[in-house]
């Protein structure tokens, strides 16, 4: 196994993020990049579904809204909006404003990583499996792509790197962000598997990215192959490793 293996695991993070960061701009608000159509429409522009959404070609699912229209006289279009896949579901609240910029509200959504969210990964991490869960009460996405604001946690279950036919489990982790001012940057731990780990992690405002600082700690099930990732880190006195990356988008 590849030392990227550990880099996956880290790598969930900006994988979340970066889900949370382009959904509203690609799939549940199509861009005029993103060109997008409907197999059948019902409703109004107002209130109404269109059933068999698709944006550049793939297949989305089937989108409902229910726009706010007095909120357009502020010069923001404002709308809830569902997003039902057979593989999951996303649903919140999402302004538009006039210079592009998304903010999203209650946004929930359950996704396995199935082919359209890894392919938002960098190809050497597109190996990942498992299922994501997040529950955001606030995000604030510009233009440009970049988070400004991010209350709301966001979990991975049951990751898994299958590469070439190996399966190296990976466990599960959860992000939470508690808002506030400032690059937003959220708390890092473990759910459960080979690796105990805690850290920060935080989105950089100055540029799409996000810097990683982590301390992991293999637990005893975990894969010799999976340790042997560690192998170039002193461990502390108390056994943890610290890791620390930097990733742009």
């Amino acid at each position: 196994m590849r030392r990227g293996i550990l880099i996956t695991v880290l790598a969930v993070v900006a994988f979340a993020v970066i889900v949370i960061a382009r959904l509203p701009a690609t799939w549940v608000i199509p861009t005029s990049s993103a060109v997008a159509s409907c197999g059948a429409v019902d409703g109004s522009i107002w209130n109404g579904t269109c059933v068999g959404l698709t944006t550049q070609g793939k297949s989305v699912g089937d989108l409902t809204w229910d726009v706010h229209a007095l909120r357009l006289l502020t010069g923001k279009l404002s709308a809830n909006l569902v997003l039902t896949r057979a593989s999951g579901s996303i649903r919140g609240d999402f302004d538009v404003g006039l210079d592009k910029s998304v903010t999203a509200r209650n946004v929930q959504a359950d996704l396995p990583l199935d082919n359209d969210l890894v392919m938002m990964l960098p190809p050497n991490l597109r190996t990942l499996h498992g299922s994501t869960h997040t529950d955001i009460a606030l995000l604030h996405l510009t233009k440009n792509n970049i988070i400004t604001q991010l209350q709301g946690l966001i979990e991975v279950h049951d990751l898994e790197d299958r590469d070439r036919g190996n399966v190296m489990p990976l466990g599960s982790y959860s992000l939470t962000f508690p808002g506030g001012s400032g690059d937003p940057t959220g708390q890092l731990k473990d759910l459960g598997g080979p690796l105990a780990l805690e850290g920060t992690v935080r989105l950089t405002q100055d540029k799409p990215g996000v810097v990683v600082d982590t301390f992991i700690t293999p637990r005893p099930d975990a894969a010799p192959q999976l340790v042997s990732q560690l192998q170039f880190l002193a461990p502390d006195a108390q056994g943890r490793r610290e890791l620390s990356t930097e990733m742009t988008f």
